[in-house]
């Protein structure tokens, strides 16, 4: 269950992403989820190849940057 809330905020982005519009979208909410948990499913979206590497790296900054 906690594998696919994490999920969820990075398969909206990528499609967001995908659709190729310039429009910013800022998603606010809370999260159970750790930054760490989220690293490791974006690492894997990486991984197998659901994301670029510039999609990846603009993602890990925003989750890094992230207030708890």
């Amino acid at each position: 269950m906690r594998k696919i809330i994490a999920v969820i905020p990075v398969a909206c982005l990528l499609l967001l992403t995908a659709c190729g519009s310039t429009t910013n979208v800022k998603v606010q909410g809370v999260t159970t989820v750790s930054k760490g948990q989220e690293l490791v499913d974006l690492k894997r979206a990486l991984d197998e190849g659901a994301i670029s590497q510039q999609e990846y790296d603009k993602l890990q900054t925003i989750i890094l940057k992230r207030k708890d």
